[in-house]
Formats: structure tokens, sequence, C-alpha cells
């Protein structure tokens, strides 16, 4: 089935109003497309961040429409004619039922990372190359490789990434920091994530990888909050993961040395532009040296051991 795509520029104080004009008309199933709403999901959604490119932030700047789905039939043609009649100027574009299943596709190419990885969509063939491919299946959880706090934790592990050694992802999302330690040669690792999902999404991509429970286990749960999850995870790691959020990382640093063996690495991401400093107090005040500092973009990755 075609679907009528019917795209309506409205400032931001007329957005309700016009909504209901357009349902009064027979329009329904509206997306609001406002720049400022964007940007406070973002702020309040950190596991859609891989999600973002450039691309796609650069459609939201200066935007505020309304766009809404019409049948491609008789009926949906008297109500775009009607829309037109009462807000003058509108685009209109044409979606076929099979775009919404399989057009998000075209975003996920392999993604370069560091100098040893490529990360690869399950669907995409692996690139000729010396690099080491890692297989994921981009789903609705943090993790895909193209977020710069992802690629610079990622490259980050490629300096630590060594046979014998245990890993502890925090906040593990898909699963790729673990499996890509996995992939670059520690012997073991375990993923921790508040999402419920993520055990399974996590387990699945390293199943793509040829990595099974024996090498990964995940668990889904708040350490923070959860002795007895701490107690779970134990401790002993040689790298130390968490690619968070600021407000997760500052009290995490007070927990996260107990996790590491002697002389192992904290590597942690996810930082704002402007909270860094914050972040690198609390690393420090906990007993952390930070050994490197990485920025890209906006963001912010630090290396660490303890001091």
């Amino acid at each position: 089935m075609r679907w009528i795509e019917v795209c309506i520029n409205t400032p931001g104080d007329e957005i309700d109003a016009r909504c209901e004009e357009l349902a009064a008309l027979g329009a329904g199933g509206f997306v609001i497309e406002n720049e400022d709403d964007f940007r406070e999901f973002l702020e309040n959604n950190h596991q859609y961040w891989d999600y973002v490119d450039k691309e796609l932030e650069d459609s939201f700047s200066g935007v505020s429409r309304i766009k809404t789905y019409l049948a491609d039939d008789e009926d949906g043609r008297a109500i775009l004619a009607a829309i037109r009649n009462a807000c003058g100027e509108v685009a209109v574009s044409f979606v076929e039922d099979s775009d919404w299943e399989n057009n998000w596709r075209e975003y996920y190419k392999p993604i370069e990372i560091g100098q040893k990885l490529v990360v690869v969509p399950e669907w995409e063939e692996i690139p000729a190359g010396r690099r080491i491919p890692l297989r994921l299946d981009p789903g609705l959880i943090f993790g895909t490789g193209s977020h710069p706090t992802t690629r610079m934790c990622l490259a980050a592990l490629e300096r630590y990434a060594a046979p014998g050694k245990r890993v502890l992802d925090l906040g593990c999302g898909s699963g790729i920091l673990a499996i890509g330690a996995l992939n670059l040669g520690c012997n073991s690792a375990v993923g921790c994530d508040i999402d419920p999902k993520a055990p399974d999404v996590a387990c699945a991509n390293a199943a793509l990888n040829g990595i099974g429970s024996e090498r990964f286990r995940v668990y889904a749960g708040d350490i923070l909050s959860d002795a007895s999850m701490r107690r779970t995870l134990g401790g002993g790691y040689d790298i130390v993961l968490a690619n968070i959020v600021s407000d997760v990382i500052i009290p995490l640093s007070a927990i996260a040395g107990a996790f590491l063996a002697e002389g192992g690495v904290f590597i942690t991401s996810g930082i704002i532009d402007g909270r860094q400093d914050e972040v690198a107090a609390a690393i420090r005040t906990n007993g952390f040296a930070i050994t490197a500092h990485h920025c890209e973009e906006e963001w912010h990755c630090f290396e660490c051991v303890r001091a």
C-alpha cells in the first residue's frame, strides 16, 4: 500500500492548534518534528545517542513542523485537498509499506574504528582487509558504533585488550564494547545494564560473533542501588568499561575500583562537553588517576587506573 506523507511547517506555539485543525479535516497520526523537543529528548534518553549523526541533527536545525500520513486513495486525496485549502503550501511525498520496514537499514554501514576493528551490521558483507570484524544487529538499545562515545571506548580498548584478560561492561546496552574486547582477544566478559532487554540483545549480538555463554554473561540490574548485583558481578576484572552518562559515572566512580584487579584500567565515556571537569574531579576523588583524556566532537572519554 502507498501512503501520502504531508509535511506542514508550523511555528512551535501553533502546533497544538494546527493539529486540532488537521484532525477536524480528517487527518490523524501526527508526527511532530521540533528542534527544541529533539534536543530535550536526547538529553534525557542517552540510549538513543548512537542513532543520531550530524546529518540527522542538521535535519532538525531550526525545524518546527507536523507530518501526517494519508492513504493514497480517493479518501486520502480528498483530505489532502482540504489540508491544502486550509494550510496553503504543504510538502507532499509518497511512502510504500515496505519502506517503513527496511529503509532504516540504509543508515547502517560498516564503520572502521581505531586501528583494528570494523563494526559490520548483520546484513552487510564483511569488508575485505585486515581489520577484525565486530558483527552487530542494531536495535533499540544503545551501542551501534556510530556514536563518538562508543568509538572512543573501542579505540581505547585496543590498547588494553589481550589474551587472559577479564572485562566488565557496566551499562553494556547492545554489548558492543564487551564483544569488541572479546574479538580483540580478551578471555571473558560480563555485562550489566539497567534495561531488562539488554541481556537478550547483547547475547544475540555475541552469538553473531561466535561468542557463547562460556565467554560472555549479561545481567539486568542497577549496580548503584543493588548491592547483591554488585556481589554477583564480583571483582578481579582487568578492564572495567562504563559508557553511560555523567550523572551515573560520578557515583559509579566510587565503586568502580572494587571491580578492578591490581593494575586494571577503568575506561569511561558518555561525558558531554561541559561536564568533563566535574566527572574528572569525582574520578580523582575516588582514588583514580586519569592516564588519558580523549575528546571527539562534544564528548569526552577517560582512561583511568587506581592511584
